[in-house]
């Protein structure tokens, strides 16, 4: 399909753009005139009416012309620039607190200024600070603007008026142009209610000046819902592409045999419904000859673990190895324990690879691997890196795959060449997906999800506390560990610096020790040897240290059963996601287990919606939902690090609605329509393809 001129056209062939200019246009990723196009509005401002100075209110949002009195520059506690301007109904001050000299000599005496600003009261009379303004000719009128003036997202440098000026040209171009290439059928658009292109793009740019309020909704507006339409569209026919290439690999074929039903046998529970589905689901895939590429996805505690161990073993029945990567040393450690612990006693080798991993232990593990005596590999990032070589990899499975970057588990995947065989991929995530995110992020993955406890298990009870009160959760903590109990306490600081964490940590246990002299209290920080920390951790297993004190380091891979009692300092500077896989560490027996949340006052209107989030619900899917509308698909999955879901338009959090439809609209065109793939992906993921289809 030809695509038309404006896709390919540099921001520079407009007019005031130049090169100076082009680097700011490139901060908002604004390389083509098209992308000015897809750069849509925050919200709109009627500037289609000029008020008197005699009518200015306070607080609203005003536009007017006057000729300037005079103009100053003010010492007081903040330099600014004062003008006074008069249109002989009133007059009315203008400050500026940026400004240069050539600003101050363009304000002389007599100048006719249109300006728009919050009209707000000042110890000089009304004012308005930093209007946006527009110098008029004398003795010539100005036709103000006859539809709505949009206000979009920009950076430092780069103004309103150059942005919608460059904006007003692109618009003009797609018309005479003939617009942009329309990759949606017509009978798609009919079907799903859609406006076409350019209408769309017209009316979220320059709304007329009578739109309805639903119009104005930037979230509701129906050209801003069709852009986004399209978009979602396009990421779901990335991922389904992703599926359907992996569908045509090959992968070995893998049966369950004796090992499998010798573990069941040793375990001292039996598996819940939801994982014996789960493992049901994952071994149909893994008797296939096309490679699996599934998500198992469930809340914390639910049994995920032995699911993978059941995974695993599949491969190992069957001749092949597995490689199991975590994304941090702590989780990679406890799975060594569980794994080892599961089966060793079935004869089978359990291999371990770090970065720490000292150089004699790294090669005879590497040699191991390599002569398939390790079966299990268990490890971080280790285990793709160069010089790790397998003899026959068959299974893949990631933890936390969130956590890593793209490219890291692409090239686990590529460690696993046999014959020409891929291995198959099991990925694991205690962070519950809200099915928004699942239909877009994870589209290429099938889905497995444990919703179901394991029998025993009591809701942990949450209560949000302020920091003022801190005397008396210590007390409760001398309670607790009085009566048998253990308990943790989570530091967390706004920086993500390990060394600052540890350093919060280190004076937060000394602080406790000195108040809670006769309880047994433990430190655990990721600047810790790893044997230090495993010995710590192994005393707070065996009940020798009552009260850890530790980083977010904890929150997957520990269980502790007679722990009862987790306070969480400053929770306000965690996700919900992280503060329930935090939680989730008490609550792990029959025991009632709570949850302290010890917030600084004062809270915002946000962090209290959070706090309140997580004090109401112990479903993990619920907070995951809540997380998402509150914080956005980036965060809850931490894949702005990876470019996975920078949307330009869609909103997952007020576009879910869409992704039904979005659905039907995706297998509509891979099914009649599949040269549109191309160039819808082009059009709305560009260079970005590599991170997505990793």
């Amino acid at each position: 399909m030809k695509v038309k001129p404006l896709e390919q056209l540099p921001v520079t062939r407009l007019r005031g753009v130049g090169p100076a200019q082009e680097k700011k246009f490139q901060q908002l990723g604004l390389h083509k005139v098209a992308d000015l196009l897809f750069h849509l509005p925050l919200r709109y401002e009627d500037r289609t009416r000029i008020y008197p100075i005699a009518e200015a209110q306070v607080g609203r949002t005003m536009q007017m012309e006057g000729s300037v009195v005079n103009a100053s520059v003010e010492q007081g506690r903040r330099r600014s620039l004062r003008c006074v301007i008069s249109d002989g109904s009133g007059i009315i001050g203008l400050s500026f607190f940026h400004f240069t000299a050539a600003h101050k000599d363009a304000l002389t005496p007599g100048t006719r200024l249109r300006c728009y600003g919050q009209i707000r009261r000042s110890r000089h009379g009304l004012e308005i600070y930093h209007p946006e303004y527009q110098r008029l000719s004398h003795g010539k009128e100005e036709p103000v603007p006859d539809k709505l003036t949009a206000i979009y997202p920009t950076t430092e440098g780069l103004l309103q008026s150059r942005l919608r000026k460059a904006i007003s040209q692109a618009l003009q171009l797609m018309e005479s142009s003939g617009g942009l290439t329309e990759f949606l059928p017509a009978a798609l658009l009919k079907r799903f209610s859609l406006l076409p292109l350019i209408e769309s793009l017209n009316q979220v740019h320059s709304p007329p000046v009578d739109s309805d309020q639903i119009c104005l909704d930037t979230s509701l507006n129906p050209g801003r819902q069709r852009l986004a339409f399209e978009e979602l569209l396009s990421h779901r026919l990335c991922m389904r592409r992703l599926k359907q290439v992996n569908e045509q690999q090959l992968a070995p074929a893998l049966a369950a045999g004796l090992l499998k039903n010798q573990l069941l046998a040793n375990l001292p529970f039996r598996l819940t419904n939801a994982q014996q589905r789960a493992m049901e689901e994952i071994e149909s895939d893994l008797s296939s000859v096309a490679p699996m590429l599934r998500l198992l996805q469930g809340d914390v505690g639910s049994g995920k673990t032995v699911v993978a161990a059941l995974a695993a073993l599949t491969a190992i029945d069957s001749g092949y190895q597995v490689a199991l990567m975590a994304p941090t040393e702590i989780l990679a450690e406890q799975h060594l324990q569980t794994f080892s612990g599961w089966l060793e006693p079935l004869g089978i080798e359990v291999g371990w690879l770090s970065g720490k991993t000292k150089a004699a232990a790294r090669k005879s593990t590497l040699s191991a691997l390599v002569d398939g005596r390790t079966k299990l590999a268990i490890g971080t990032h280790a285990l793709f890196q160069q010089g790790v070589e397998y003899q026959r990899l068959g299974l893949v499975i990631i933890d936390e795959q969130h956590r890593f970057g793209v490219h890291q588990r692409l090239a686990l995947r590529e460690k696993g060449g046999v014959s020409q065989l891929n291995p198959h991929q099991l990925v694991m995530t205690a962070t519950p997906i809200p099915r928004t995110l699942a239909m877009s992020a994870y589209a290429d993955l099938d889905c497995s999800v444990i919703n179901e406890l394991p029998p025993g298990r009591t809701p942990v009870n949450t209560a949000v506390i302020s920091n003022r009160r801190r005397d008396e959760v210590i007390k409760r903590i001398e309670v607790a560990c009085s009566q048998g109990r253990q308990a943790y306490w989570v530091c967390t600081l706004i920086e993500d610096s390990e060394t600052l964490q540890a350093q919060a940590a280190e004076a937060t246990a000394e602080q406790l020790g000195k108040q809670l002299s006769k309880i047994k209290l433990g430190l655990a920080h990721g600047r810790m040897k790893t044997d230090q920390r495993q010995k710590v951790m192994k005393a707070f297993s065996s009940g020798d240290i009552q009260l850890l004190v530790a980083t977010t380091v904890i929150e997957v891979g520990v269980d502790v059963p007679n722990a009862s009692l987790m306070i969480i300092e400053n929770p306000e500077r965690l996700g919900m996601a992280q503060l329930h896989q935090l939680r989730g560490r008490v609550g792990r027996g029959a025991i009632q287990s709570h949850c302290i949340l010890l917030y600084q006052s004062p809270l915002s209107d946000t962090g209290k919606q959070r706090l309140e989030v997580l004090r109401g619900s112990t479903d993990g899917f619920y907070i995951a939902e809540k997380d998402l509308e509150l914080r956005g698909p980036g965060q809850v999955l931490g894949t702005r690090q990876t470019g996975l879901m920078t949307f330009r338009v869609a909103d997952l959090g007020c576009d879910a609605a869409l992704l039904d439809d979005v659905k039907l609209a995706a297998e509509e065109i891979m099914a009649s329509s599949p040269e549109l793939i191309d160039p819808l992906v082009n059009r709305w993921i560009g260079d970005r393809q590599d991170f997505i289809n990793a």
